[in-house]
């Protein structure tokens, strides 16, 4: 007989009887093989007692079968008696892949009884159904990416944090996205670079444009620096600050301003995640060309490219703190933006790190801030 065709709720001990009729034997026969007592034989055929590893072997010479089959006859009796498990567990391990604790803590989703948990969640993506989540399901990520190469390696805490930025956008009210717009506030854009304290002027810069500028802190361990959104087919930029300075926050800028002038990502609802090490790596030819071009563009925003590597080939491999604050001043930017230029043309990255300050108190300024203790409130 085969345990599959066993019913879980049989007692391993009708097998056992089921087995002597079908040998012809008794149960004093059994005993006998087994060196029990009646009473000790019966006490287990009854489900007094239970097979245990010890006995198992015996039954296992007993019949000629493996002792792991007698095994697995109290195995699946013990389950067919044990209590239900709480559905609620099946409903969080399968919500696990995202970072709920996380998600609960940052007040995006309610901390609430289980039963709940697939409505606020299924609400926070946008979705219907859970069947239409990605990550918990067969869902696509994006219904027609051209490029799935570029998203395929979006990790489903980079998918949360990328609806809580689409959440906030939608709170914002905005104009209507205008290109020309955007391309000549660029200069002005760039001057409020030269003073920290000209930082919280940057997202009112932005909206005049339609553009929505979000600033939202990252989930422990999704990896991301900015990434250009589309909602309702206008442009929505968020970042992380991730590094917290002042030269990452000026090349990420610019390089998902570039995104938002070649419309890249328009299609799928948002271009490729950017992060420092991936596609934020500028000398990586190896790119997308949306990646290339705007990494270019982030490049030259911060300083004139051939002037930043005439001044290294002239002045490395010393380059003093001195030339550093002429050229910067030259350049027309803040020396932390030099600063980081420097380093990665150089790869020498212990020099003037006293200018790679935290900026994180003058973003906080900016009016859609989630993060560092500050929530916004969205109804789901």
């Amino acid at each position: 007989m085969d345990n599959l065709d066993l019913l879980p709720t049989e007692l391993p001990g009708e097998f056992i009887t089921e087995e002597l009729d079908a040998r012809g034997m008794t149960q004093a026969d059994l005993a006998f093989v087994l060196g029990w007592d009646a009473g000790q034989l019966n006490r287990l055929l009854k489900g007094k007692t239970s097979i245990t590893p010890d006995t198992a072997n015996l039954l296992a010479d007993a019949f000629d079968m493996p002792a792991e089959f007698f095994m697995n006859l109290q195995q699946m009796y013990d389950l067919s008696r044990a209590k239900k498990a709480d559905p609620s567990v099946k409903t969080r391990a399968t919500w696990s892949i995202f970072p709920v604790r996380e998600m609960i803590n940052r007040g995006w989703i309610s901390d609430t009884e289980s039963s709940l948990l697939d409505l606020q969640m299924t609400r926070f993506f946008d979705k219907s159904d859970i069947s239409e989540v990605p990550f918990v399901s067969d869902a696509p990520l994006m219904a027609h990416a051209a490029k799935k190469s570029s998203y395929e390696n979006v990790s489903a805490g980079q998918y949360a944090w990328l609806h809580r930025v689409r959440q906030i956008a939608g709170t914002i009210e905005c104009p209507q996205y205008d290109e020309e717009k955007l391309r000549n506030s660029l200069p002005a854009l760039r001057s409020h670079f030269v003073d920290i304290d000209d930082l919280p002027a940057i997202p009112a810069l932005l909206l005049a444009c339609g553009v929505r500028l979000i600033l939202v802190e990252p989930l422990q361990g999704a990896k991301i620096d900015g990434v250009c959104l589309w909602v309702d087919g206008q442009p929505v930029i968020g970042l992380t600050n991730r590094l917290d300075r002042l030269d990452n926050l000026c090349f990420v800028l610019r390089h998902e301003i570039e995104h938002v002038l070649r419309g890249d990502g328009r299609e799928e609802q948002f271009a490729p995640i950017d992060e420092f090490g991936g596609n934020l790596d500028s000398d990586d030819v190896e790119l997308p060309e949306c990646e290339r071009a705007a990494n270019l563009a982030a490049a030259e925003f911060c300083v004139d490219q051939k002037l930043l590597n005439s001044f290294v080939l002239r002045k490395s491999p010393y380059i003093s703190e001195k030339d550093m604050l002429l050229f910067a001043a030259r350049a027309q930017i803040n020396p932390a933006i030099i600063v980081g230029q420097i380093h990665h043309k150089t790869q020498k990255y212990r020099t003037f790190r006293k200018y790679l300050k935290s900026i994180r108190s003058s973003l906080l300024e900016w009016r859609a801030v989630d993060g560092w203790g500050k929530s916004s409130q969205i109804e789901l």
